[in-house]
């Protein structure tokens, strides 16, 4: 055995070690970024109108004169590099 392999393992093993768990970090922040633009998306489009119309509701209530809600409108910038990776050029 020469003798310079239990110290290249002794190099390889802690960057090997420090690369998994980078990328097991990486992976899990790619993660959670794409489950807060899915709850982002959701709250915009399905519960933010729910929440303006109860909202109006509790204001007649009470005899407050309220605005027309804001339009709500949703702009997913993700969604152009998603068509254009769909795309097949001829």
């Amino acid at each position: 055995m020469p003798s310079y392999l239990p110290q290249l393992l002794a190099i390889a093993v802690p960057i090997g070690v420090q690369l998994v768990v980078f990328l097991r970090w990486l992976h899990r922040r790619i993660r959670d970024d794409e489950i807060n633009r899915a709850f982002v998306h959701d709250v915009a489009t399905n519960h933010l109108p729910h929440i303006y119309d109860a909202l109006r509701a509790m204001a007649e209530q009470q005899g407050i004169v309220l605005d027309a809600p804001p339009p709500v409108s949703f702009i997913d910038l993700n969604e152009r590099r998603r068509e254009k990776s769909r795309r097949t050029w001829v």
